[in-house]
């Protein structure tokens, strides 16, 4: 089990700061919103996996890879939650400028964390990605479901660390790069990002 897990590590470590969708959604809020807002939201995003992977680890996650209904019906739904979050970006209606700190904190903050969570929820990829990645860490006879347990919650954890990590360095960087037509900009390109993900989504087979 120890093998297992430290090779999982690694491999997650590799994955976790991998940029990507997730990297560039904590970005933007840390430098738009603050580090704590930014944390928040990197915490919806673990909280997401943590939960894909213990439906996987109950075998609830086999179910999308077995039935193409249920997959049809949850890409559906996440593709229409991307798009819907790609068209409020688009149209400033996530941004908090103009608003007075603590109110923003306390706002925003807990609205990027349920974005978060959603975000990988409603994303059948996140579980496939999970029922074909963890088996590969487990021999024949093993405890399935207690390493699938405790491998989600190291790659949750992982995330967590460099989610909070990548807060920071952006909050402070966005000292210099927080103005108006800079955050508009960054909630363009990150619309744009979340309408082109959602597009995918929608269309993949």
């Amino acid at each position: 089990m120890s093998n297992a897990l430290l090779l999982f590590s690694l491999a997650a470590a590799v994955l976790t700061v991998t940029p990507g969708l997730d990297t560039a959604l904590v970005l933007r809020t840390a430098i738009n919103e603050g580090r704590r807002t930014a944390w928040l939201a990197g915490i919806g995003i673990c909280g997401g996996v943590l939960l894909w992977g213990l439906l996987v680890a109950i075998g609830l996650g086999a179910l999308l890879a077995a039935s193409e209904t249920a997959y049809t019906a949850l890409r559906i739904g996440g593709a229409l939650w991307l798009l819907w979050l790609g068209w409020q970006l688009l149209r400033g209606r996530t941004s908090s400028l103009g608003e007075p700190d603590a109110q923003r904190t306390a706002a925003s903050g807990w609205q990027w964390l349920w974005r978060g969570v959603l975000t990988n929820l409603l994303n059948p990829k996140v579980g496939l990605f999970y029922v074909t990645f963890l088996p590969q860490f487990i021999a024949p006879g093993e405890d399935v479901f207690t390493l699938s347990v405790l491998m989600t919650l190291i790659h949750a954890l992982m995330g967590i660390l460099w989610f909070g990590v990548l807060a920071l360095v952006a909050a402070r960087a966005g000292a210099w790069l927080r103005s108006p037509r800079l955050q508009r900009l960054l909630d363009r390109v990150l619309g744009l990002a979340f309408v082109g993900f959602g597009l995918r989504l929608a269309l993949n087979r």
